[in-house]
Formats: C-alpha cells, structure tokens, sequence
C-alpha cells in the first residue's frame, strides 16, 4: 500500500509539472479512449507525411530523421538507428507513391555515410548521444538501409555496407552472440534481440553472398534459441532492469529469427519463432490491446500498450502466416493492427497528423508523451503487409 501511494504521488507531481499539451493529451486518452479506425491507406499516407516532416524537422538538421516529436519538448535530434531502417520503408513508398521520397531515402543515406565510424561501426544513441562509442545494435539496424541503398542506387553505399557487416562479424564471439559494445543507454550483457541484428547481416549477405555475412548470422540466430523456454519465452531481451520484457524487444527477437530463417531456411529457427509468436497470442485481449510489458509465463502486465511492440508483433503474425498458412497469426495481426490505428490521427497538426505515440495512453511507460519515428515506420510496414495478406479483413 505504501508503496502504491508513493506511485501515485511520483505521478501526481509528474503531471503538475507537464506543457498543458502533454496535460490535454494525457486527458483525452483517458477521456475519450480510442478513435475510429481510419483504415490502413490513410495511415500509410499521413505516416509517410509525417515522416517528411520529421526528416525536415529534426533539432540536428542533418538528413537524419528526427527521433520524436515530444509534446513535452518539441521535435528531437536525429536517430541514426531508426534512420537507417527507416530507409528501406521509403524507398518501398518511392517505387509507386512521391517520387520525391527516392531522393529523401538518399539524404538519409549520405547522412549515414558522413557519421559512420572510421572502423565501419555507427554510434549508439542519436546523434548527439554522450558518449559516442561504436553499438552493434544501431550498426545492424543501418545495415537494413545500406543494403537498401546498394540496391536501388548502386555501388556507391557499398564500401559503408562492408565495412559496417565486417565490424559485426570481427566483433562477433565464437557462441554467436555480441558481448562488446553494447550500447550504453541500455541494460549491459548480451542480447536475445540481437537477431534483429542478424537480420542486417542477411541483407548484406544477399549482395555479398561471399563474405561469411549470413554465416555469422545464422550463430547468432542459433545462439538466441539457447535462451528460449520451451514455451517460446526469451532470456536476455530487455532494454532495462525492469520486471517484464516489452513487446518492442520481444518483436525485435522474434523478427530476426523469421528473418534469418527464411535466409537460412533452417527449420529449428521457424519453430522458435513460432514457440514465441504462440505466447504472444495468448497476450493479445479480443479488443486488439496487448500489454506493452510481458512477464514470464507470457502475462500482460500493463493496462497500457507500446504501439510500436504491437505493430511489430503483428508483422511478425503476418510473415508467419505467410510462412505456416496458419490463420490464427493473420486475424491476431488485424486484430492487434486495428487497434493501434485507433489511435491514430489522420487530421491535424503536422506534429501528430499520422503520427504513432509511444504508449497508449500517452503518459504509459514506453517513450512518455512522444510520437516515435519507429512507431510510424512499422505502422506503414504492418499496413502494407496487410493489404497484401489480408485486403477483406
């Protein structure tokens, strides 16, 4: 009970201190709760809008994407990870929707090139991160960009690319797993996500077949599955200390072994993935919410959502769906999707007019009171991939 008081009061003093934005918005979640849903075609186009506009608008002004817009402090610095992935979605849109947007994807691109480490590693953090030390993690996520680049526009994102997936693999332990240079802004030790790294290093293996990329992948993959329950449930997949696993971390996981598997097609990686994507079917409520922290035993234990995780999660049912033919990842993937959408503005001002929240309600406790870009590149990722896998659901 003390305990619980002394939240309340932390909370209490928290919202006293907010912008009367971050107030309003705070009371109109709680309030009103949940919106239409304005259907995956309007979110994909008002996402890419607001995507523009964080790109023109980051505090670093750079060519980077702005990592946020805070109701609490305006538009954020420039988020090289975020960035990088980022990329592929664009140059995705650019093939049938604004061409403009093929020359976006380049800007980002020579951004990345201009702050990429004289080892072929990318920093931790964004841009203006303290300290500036070399991260595996943001390295594999840019590499989902690079390779992207390499294929659109050719050789000249090439060398960054090797010299980048070179890093990971020299960096690499023998077990499959990366214990050096983790980022300082998250809980120290190896990391069951890292497969999304992984995922990184399949691209670059598709343009340098050659170069052992998909090799050390594939250890990694095999490593992550060593710290599986049987019942799906991943060790060492946490950003923080905290209690609970978030869906971001457990989607980052779980999307890497899909990824890497259908690079490697090695059966025992669909069947982990799939031990996983189970459990998170047993979270996932009739309405669409699903809990933004799990604990062991896939439990929901929050009564607010991480967007992103949700959206990533369902990418994930998606492609298993493509994978297994199973029906139960596709309609919990448009069950979890639409929910999210809900939340979603297609009207407005240009700061939140497609924009994704961290957490539902905005004050829940995964990136308070921001719109996050990755929130909004993984809402046109999900939408896409419905439309093809789903158009009459």
């Amino acid at each position: 009970m003390i305990r619980r008081i002394l939240e309340a009061a932390r909370a209490m003093r928290e919202y006293v201190r907010l912008p009367g934005a971050a107030r309003a918005e705070r009371r109109r979640d709680l309030r009103d709760g949940l919106g239409q849903d304005p259907g995956r075609t309007a979110v994909v186009t008002a996402g890419l809008r607001w995507l523009a506009h964080a790109q023109d608008h980051s505090s670093t002004h750079d060519g980077g994407v702005a990592r946020h817009w805070s109701l609490v402090s305006g538009w954020g610095p420039s988020y090289p990870e975020t960035t990088g992935y980022i990329i592929p979605t664009i140059l995705t849109a650019a093939q049938d929707v604004d061409g403009p947007l093929r020359e976006r994807a380049r800007r980002m691109l020579e951004w990345l090139l201009a702050i990429q480490l004289r080892n072929g590693a990318f920093p931790a953090g964004t841009v203006d991160s303290r300290p500036h030390v070399a991260s595996v993690f943001n390295t594999g996520q840019i590499l989902l960009g690079l390779s992207a680049g390499v294929r659109v526009f050719g050789d000249r994102y090439r060398p960054a690319l090797r010299a980048a997936a070179d890093w990971l693999v020299a960096r690499q332990d023998p077990d499959g797993a990366w214990r050096r240079h983790q980022t300082p802004f998250a809980a120290p030790g190896e990391k069951a996500y890292h497969t999304h790294v992984g995922w990184g290093l399949v691209e670059a293996a598709r343009l340098e077949p050659k170069a052992g990329y998909g090799e050390a992948a594939l250890r990694n993959a095999r490593w992550a599955l060593t710290q599986q329950s049987p019942n799906g449930w991943f060790a060492r997949c946490n950003l923080s200390f905290e209690v609970g696993r978030l869906t971001h971390t457990i989607a980052y996981a779980l999307r890497g072994l899909i990824e890497v598997f259908r690079f490697s097609r090695e059966p025992a990686l669909l069947d982990g993935a799939r031990r996983a994507a189970d459990g998170l079917l047993t979270v996932l409520e009739p309405s669409g919410f699903l809990s933004g922290r799990v604990e062991l035993g896939w439990r929901g234990t929050t009564r607010w959502a991480c967007l992103t995780g949700s959206l990533q999660v369902a990418c994930c049912w998606l492609e298993l769906y493509q994978e297994t033919g199973d029906a139960r990842y596709r309609d919990a993937a448009v069950l979890a999707s639409r929910w999210v959408r809900r939340t979603v503005r297609v009207t407005g001002p240009d700061e939140v007019c497609g924009a994704v929240k961290g957490s539902f309600p905005v004050s829940g406790g995964y990136a308070k009171y921001e719109y996050v870009n990755w929130g909004v590149k993984f809402l046109i990722d999900e939408s896409w991939l419905e439309l093809e896998l789903a158009p009459d659901l």
